[in-house]
């Protein structure tokens, strides 16, 4: 088994989590999404994060709008939606219970 990949899976768990946490504080655009994953080392690529924005916004968790830049094209910014604020209560609800099983099972020799 490869560490390496393993510990891939784990930060792509959670990544759907992070980026509805992310953008539930207010809208976002791509890159600053970007940099805050990569700030906190949960290493992201542009190729990763759009199908994952793409799909959030297919279920309705996610939305968007075009904003005019002054340097270049519009730009999207996302927002998250109260479909995806419910749902992003239970995955808080889900990471809690995670954590505490994992402690109580880590903490034991």
């Amino acid at each position: 088994m490869n560490v390496a990949n393993t510990q891939i899976q784990m930060r792509k768990g959670l990544l759907e989590f992070c980026v509805l946490h992310i953008i539930s504080r207010g809208e976002v655009y791509t890159s600053d999404l970007i940099d805050e994953l990569t700030q906190a080392q949960m290493i992201v690529v542009e190729g990763t994060l759009y199908p994952l924005l793409n799909r959030l916004k297919s279920a309705e968790l996610a939305t968007y709008r075009w904003v005019e830049s002054e340097a270049g094209p519009p730009r999207k910014y996302y927002s998250i939606t109260e479909e995806g604020k419910n749902f992003l209560l239970t995955l808080s609800d889900t990471w809690a219970s995670l954590v505490n099983s994992t402690q109580e099972i880590t903490s034991k020799n």
